[in-house]
């Protein structure tokens, strides 16, 4: 089999180097993929901006099933030319990419297919959502969101009137965001733990594919700006075989009869977000593809066949039959560049790398890196995902923190307690 991953980032490494350790070790093609997806892979220069390219790529390398990393080319109607054309692909079409691609939409689903999810508004102008925010229907805390993709950091959760004011301002009137901001979602702040689940739909069936815990503060003990994710640890201690069928009867399946009453069918992955409230779990946000650096922790678990279940989604031939993981615990350690989440410093040298994955139960995966004159060198704001396994998590934790100590260069910064949420409630 002839398998072409798209995408450059931590997740995608993560998919392509899993995908490679499949029986019959499949032939997998990366695109643009990174340096560290070259030894598992062919990596393959494609514009991922462009549909048309994309599809040429596809059928001129005669792929047997595309897997799409990133949200945006789904956004763009990819899937839907694909499958136009016969060609199988994991990934929704772009009524289905609006989950995660417009908040607002996402928010109006849920409210229609009952969906359990936080009170809301949505707001197209900086005066209703100032008044949203000042009224007594949310209190504080409350949360605004700047309704577009944002790179993680389009999210406030305001304590005080000032800061949600200034959130409202920082999206709508100074364009911080761009057009991703020109509407927010006010909506009611949730309290609880969160939790992240991940499912593999085929447009009728959903299949389960694990839980992991994001780390989404820049800096330990959850303080900080938001990221797009300092690290996760997988599965989830928090999610029980109880919660896994609440989850899949009131959220899962509301979505997978949703689309099919829109006419297009959700075939791809489905990451749901979760706050596990008093009053049940609730959904904060969906994405529709595997999460970063979630997809790091949990694809190492899985065992079996990964493109055999990838290929049955996207034929819309999924079973009932449960996804075998391996009974171990997994932690991942994202580290970034100097000046992240802000501004970032790239061109730095990394060292260390090889005798990181070299530590037993050690996997590395390259995110923001780049080659240059034969050296690894940082290209953006996270570089890279230490990941350890072990059959506890404070094992887990304990391998990849030996990772990490090995890599070495200048100005990085990760989390000293990636893991450490697991250990509280166990």
């Amino acid at each position: 089999m002839k398998l072409l991953v798209l995408g450059s980032g931590g997740r995608e490494h993560a998919l392509a180097w899993r995908l490679s350790l499949d029986p019959g070790q499949p032939e997998v093609l990366i695109a643009p993929g990174n340096p560290g997806t070259a030894p598992v892979g062919r990596n393959l220069p494609v514009n991922l901006g462009s549909p048309d390219e994309v599809l040429a790529l596809a059928q001129r390398e005669r792929v047997d099933l595309t897997v799409v990393g990133p949200e945006a080319p789904l956004e763009s109607g990819l899937a839907g030319r694909f499958r136009s054309r016969g060609l199988p692909i994991v990934g929704p079409g772009a009524k289905g990419a609006a989950l995660e691609c417009s908040k607002g939409h996402a928010k109006a689903f849920m409210q229609r297919y009952s969906i359990p999810t936080a009170d809301f508004v949505v707001c197209t102008d900086a005066r209703a959502a100032l008044e949203a925010v000042a009224g007594p229907r949310f209190g504080f805390p409350v949360v605004v969101k700047a309704d577009g993709l944002a790179a993680g950091k389009g999210v406030t959760v305001a304590l005080t009137r000032e800061e949600a004011e200034a959130a409202v301002r920082t999206a709508i009137v100074d364009k911080a965001f761009g057009s991703a901001g020109a509407r927010v979602v006010i909506e009611r702040c949730l309290t609880g733990p969160e939790v992240s689940m991940f499912y593999l739909l085929d447009g009728a069936r959903a299949v389960y594919m694990g839980s992991a815990q994001d780390h989404k503060r820049i800096r330990d003990d959850d303080e900080g700006p938001n990221t797009g994710g300092m690290g996760a640890f997988a599965p989830s201690p928090l999610v029980t075989a109880d919660l896994e069928r609440d989850v899949r009867r009131s959220i899962v399946q509301p979505v997978i009869e949703g689309h099919q009453t829109i006419g297009e069918p959700y075939i791809g992955f489905l990451y749901v977000s979760l706050m596990l409230t008093a009053d049940g779990p609730r959904v904060i946000e969906f994405n529709v593809r595997f999460g970063d650096p979630e997809a790091q922790a949990v694809l190492p678990l899985i065992d079996g066949s990964l493109s055999e279940l990838f290929l049955a989604a996207a034929r819309g031939s999924l079973t009932d039959s449960v996804v075998r993981m391996r009974d171990e615990k997994s932690v991942g350690v994202v580290i970034a560049s100097a000046g992240y989440p802000a501004r970032t410093e790239n061109g730095r040298a990394i060292q260390g790398v090889d005798a990181a994955a070299a530590v037993d139960g050690v996997t590395v995966f390259h995110a923001g890196t780049k080659t240059v004159d034969g050296r690894i060198v940082t290209a953006g704001g996270r570089v890279l995902t230490v990941v350890g396994r072990g059959a506890s998590y404070e094992d887990a934790m304990a391998t990849a923190y030996r990772g990490v100590e090995k890599i070495q260069f200048e100005g990085m910064q990760f989390r000293k307690d990636i893991g450490r949420k697991a250990l509280t409630r166990t």
